[in-house]
């Protein structure tokens, strides 16, 4: 059983969410907001505005911020204050001890993947408590409150704002 009402499904959310937006961005927040209310105050923020705003917002908060970038979505700048960090070896050695291997163009690092892998072994049957404690504790659980917090802060879009939330709502 996950702890605090986890689902392989909200996982996978919120890695979504972590996305640059493209055209078709806006579509598919719309279809997840019908299962999501949480998204349809943001879904009516982004119909207001052009796609340039929202992925200026995106490039401000997690790529290349000015003067800094303040929520970057690593795991190694969020510890250690750098990109590619040693962290980032732990990692890719923790993902082919469990049979996966990282994904071209992604640190491993990178909270979108992360969270896809907590849901990955969300999924397995049986459920492998002792993989999902070592992820979510060694390599989610020492960074993820902080950066949901610089989300709620930093961002000026409903969207990041209650990404934060919903983040810092699983621990």
């Amino acid at each position: 059983m996950l702890p605090n009402n986890i689902t392989p499904d909200k996982l996978r959310l919120f890695a979504g969410l972590l996305a640059s937006p493209s055209k078709d961005s806006l579509e598919v927040l719309i279809e997840l907001a019908a299962e999501n209310p949480w998204l349809q105050p943001a879904v009516a923020e982004l119909k207001a505005m052009a796609l340039d705003r929202w992925q200026g917002e995106h490039t401000y908060l997690f790529i290349n911020g000015h003067p800094k970038t303040c929520c970057p979505p690593f795991q190694s700048v969020y510890r250690h204050g750098v990109m590619n960090g040693a962290i980032c070896e732990d990692i890719e050695q923790f993902y082919q001890s469990i049979g996966l291997e990282t994904i071209d163009g992604l640190p491993p690092d990178y909270l979108g993947v992360l969270l896809e892998c907590a849901a990955y072994l969300a999924e397995q049957q049986p459920f492998e408590v002792m993989q999902w404690e070592q992820l979510w504790q060694n390599h989610i659980v020492p960074w993820v409150p902080r950066f949901a917090e610089d989300l709620q802060s930093h961002s000026e879009l409903i969207l990041y704002q209650q990404l934060g939330v919903k983040l810092k709502e699983l621990f």
